[in-house]
């Protein structure tokens, strides 16, 4: 694995494209960047952040488009799969199941935003989605595993 490994999860965590950009992959990085704002603009992201932070659940999902948000998930942890990828992570068989497990739940988590609960409080298109990641990293995980140790 290289050393540069960490630095670019965590760049592509903050925003897709900048990983591949420090892996100096430029037209994968400007396509990451480029539907990163694209997806951002159009669904409202930064406005339903913005409201789920102060409280206001039912304006974010209000202001939701989820048309375009549902892209998000995707791309957002495609970005850093393939960053992580690019830099010489994920060389293990399956290694790439965390990512994808967890871009299937936070979409899961997206389209019951509007709906489901926890502990009776609604949170909506930022918070359910966000609070799916982890279990979607360890069911990713255990499924590796299992894959592995069957193989």
């Amino acid at each position: 694995m290289n050393k540069y490994f960490i630095e670019r999860l965590m760049w592509s965590i903050a925003l897709p494209g900048l990983g591949q950009y420090l892996n100096k992959k430029y037209i994968k990085g400007t396509v990451f960047l480029t539907l990163e704002f694209l997806i951002n603009i159009k669904s409202h992201f930064n406005l339903i952040i913005l409201q789920s932070f102060h409280g206001e659940i039912s304006n974010a999902i209000h202001l939701t488009n989820y048309q375009w948000l549902m892209f998000y998930p995707c791309v957002y942890f495609f970005s850093i799969w393939d960053a992580v990828k690019d830099s010489g992570g994920g060389k293990n068989p399956y290694a790439f199941l965390p990512y994808v497990c967890s871009g299937y739940l936070v979409t899961l988590g997206l389209i019951f935003s509007e709906k489901w609960t926890l502990f009776g409080i609604l949170l909506g298109p930022v918070f359910l989605p966000i609070s799916l990641v982890l279990p979607g990293i360890v069911i990713g995980w255990a499924i590796k595993q299992f894959l592995n140790r069957i193989a």
